[in-house]
């Protein structure tokens, strides 16, 4: 769908939205007694410093997490995610940010296991050293496991891929799911760049779904670049 190096992105955004709801996710996991698995298809790197050339291109951390930073009277999930973000910078100053194999490392128990993919060769490598010592594949796991947890975060563009993806998710016929998104602007009248992000969760935790409708505010608040800034949250369950 884009060329997405996930160093040059790391805590925009779109990582708010998708590392607070792996987060909640997890957390909920491990309240079972019994073990899982996190399966990530698209690691990236694992951890990265936002004073990188990479980060630093962009710098879209500043409209991401670095909003999130000093923010007051956050709701709950928001504060969670940000504990976890200040673990890799314990002097209170936002510098390194955490990519979901860091964080899914810190949620997992002894008995559960983690399995990380990742298809840029540079960030393969730079996976690896940090842990020293789309709808077709989808619905194949689905038949495999059918009461797994799956998450798809996907960007928002003007591309028709990206606008026809949720309906198309919809349709392969999962008995629950939860469909958040998170928009900072309006889209571009040219149509290019990614003006939000989305999440698709199937067999979502019960408790998610309340979480984001309490949370989903707040960010469509923080994050906003423009008046076009807005968030949707919708469900299935049969």
């Amino acid at each position: 769908m884009l060329s997405y190096r996930h160093a040059f992105h790391a805590g925009n955004h779109a990582d708010v939205l998708k590392h607070l709801i792996l987060i909640e996710i997890a957390q909920y996991m491990a309240e079972k007694p019994a073990p899982f698995w996190i399966i990530d298809t698209h690691a990236g790197a694992g951890r990265y410093s936002l004073d990188s050339a990479h980060a630093t291109k962009l710098s879209e951390y500043r409209d991401g997490v670095a909003r999130l930073w000093e923010a007051k009277g956050l709701p709950k999930a928001a504060l969670n995610y940000l504990d976890f973000v200040k673990m890799l910078n314990p002097d209170g100053q936002l510098r390194h940010y955490p990519g979901s194999p860091w964080l899914a490392r810190q949620l997992l128990r002894d008995s559960d296991r983690l399995r990380l993919y990742e298809m840029h060769s540079t960030d393969g490598k730079l996976l690896m050293e940090c842990f020293k010592g789309s709808g077709r594949e989808l619905q194949d796991a689905l038949k495999r496991f059918p009461t797994g947890t799956y998450a798809l975060w996907y960007p928002m563009l003007g591309k028709p891929e990206s606008r026809q993806l949720p309906e198309k998710l919809k349709r392969l016929g999962a008995a629950n799911w939860l469909h958040a998104t998170l928009e900072v602007k309006a889209p571009s009248r040219d149509g290019y760049g990614m003006h939000g992000s989305g999440m698709f969760i199937i067999n979502p935790p019960w408790t998610l779904e309340k979480t984001l409708h309490d949370t989903l505010p707040t960010l469509a608040t923080l994050l906003a670049q423009d008046a076009g800034a807005k968030y949707t949250l919708e469900s299935e369950s049969t």
